[in-house]
């Protein structure tokens, strides 16, 4: 009888997490044509995503798409975003990406270079995750720059970069807020 009822809940369970992962029938086409035209609408809007616009009452950098948007998902999906950004770089490049955490500054060993980042905390505070991030114009550290470890919002477009032996991931023409 035992076995019975374990088999029963596992086939319930199985076929449940089957049913939570598949697409509603009324998003299914079958239609090649319409297919075809959805996949270069989706490549257009990635092209376009990227590129700056002005915003007339601020005269800051905007962006009118966000591609990866951290300030919307979970702890955990942010970590797991975040941890596949650095993983995989070239899947994320060229995109806009937004992200919230705790502002974070150093230098290098010389002290000729100052890094500026968005720190995510995950949930249990141990393995944190950021990603660094370069301001459009003239600021000045730290007049221009928020408190350290005050919470920011960056927007930016993903972008990497090579230091001696090492490939760095960074938000190029970020604005803050």
């Amino acid at each position: 009888m035992k076995k019975i009822i374990c088999i029963l809940l596992s086939v319930i369970l199985f076929a449940g997490a089957f049913s939570a992962c598949g697409k509603k029938e009324s998003e299914v086409v079958d239609d090649p044509a319409a297919n075809a035209s959805a996949q270069q609408s989706n490549e257009t809007s990635e092209t376009t995503a990227a590129e700056q616009t002005k915003t007339a009452d601020t005269g800051k950098n905007a962006y009118d798409v966000i591609d990866v948007d951290l300030t919307k998902l979970s702890s955990t999906m942010i970590y797991s975003e975040v941890l596949n950004m650095v993983q995989t770089p070239d899947n994320y490049l060229g995109k806009v990406v937004k992200m919230s955490g705790n502002f974070a500054t150093t230098e290098n060993t010389d002290q000729t270079k100052r890094y500026f980042a968005c720190i995510i905390p995950d949930a249990t505070a141990c393995c944190s995750q950021g990603i660094e991030f370069v301001l459009d114009g003239d600021y000045y550290y730290p007049l221009d720059y928020p408190e350290l470890n005050s919470e920011i919002t960056v927007t930016g477009v993903f972008d990497t970069y090579m230091e001696g032996d090492y490939q760095y991931c960074q938000l190029l023409h970020a604005v803050l807020g």
